[in-house]
């Protein structure tokens, strides 16, 4: 059977197993959204949201990209940050890592990929902060995955110096944001950094909204 046509018999498959447990699910799914979280996380196929944190649909906000990156430049993530935090009020941002992961192997590596090597160049940032921590690990893999967990942190502190969430703080004191890392070989999620309103920022990233 083609694979696209699979999913397609799949799909009414699912639709029609959750009409046949309640029948008004899909028209309250229709109404307005209101998830409790927004979750930035990597594109990889091997991490979707939803399914290792077994969360319905309607609870989650999403937005992925390669290496669950936080960038200043990026409109397309802050277009989804300030509506998920200014419209949605999202009170919990999550960036979740992964172990293993490609696009931060990439950073640690000096083969170039093409156009991917302006997105890596950010992780590659991260390395150069912490390159004796890094460093200090015997095996690759280890390195990858220190990498992997100092770039969800820094992630989180990216968000945080952003002028959305700054606001937000000040004006209702959300929302929390927690770093995560996702382990492929258990399945577990790990809580690596939480940051929220009480958070002292340092005064060079400090917005002032007094004007």
């Amino acid at each position: 059977m083609d694979k696209i046509r699979r999913m397609l018999l799949e799909n009414k498959a699912w639709a029609q197993s959750k009409v046949d447990v309640d029948k008004e699910y899909f028209s309250k799914m229709a109404e307005d959204q209101k998830p409790q979280y927004l979750w930035i996380g990597c594109s990889d196929s091997r991490v979707p949201p939803s399914e290792i944190t077994n969360s319905n649909p309607g609870q989650m906000f999403v937005h992925r990209n390669i290496a669950n990156l936080v960038v200043h430049t990026d409109l397309n993530f802050l277009s989804v940050l300030q509506y998920a935090v200014k419209n949605l009020k999202v009170p919990h941002l999550i960036v979740c890592g992964h172990y293993n992961c490609g696009g931060v192997q990439a950073a640690l590596s000096n083969k170039s990929l093409g156009l991917i090597n302006n997105w890596v160049r950010n992780i590659k940032d991260t390395y150069l902060a912490h390159k004796v921590d890094v460093d200090s690990k015997q095996s690759e893999m280890e390195r990858v995955n220190r990498l992997v967990e100092l770039n969800v942190i820094e992630q989180v502190k990216n968000l945080s110096h952003t002028s959305i969430v700054q606001r937000a703080w000040l004006e209702g004191n959300y929302p929390i944001i927690h770093g995560w890392v996702y382990d492929l070989k258990t399945g577990l999620l790990k809580q690596l950094i939480t940051l929220d309103s009480n958070t002292e920022l340092d005064a060079v990233f400090k917005y002032d909204f007094s004007e």
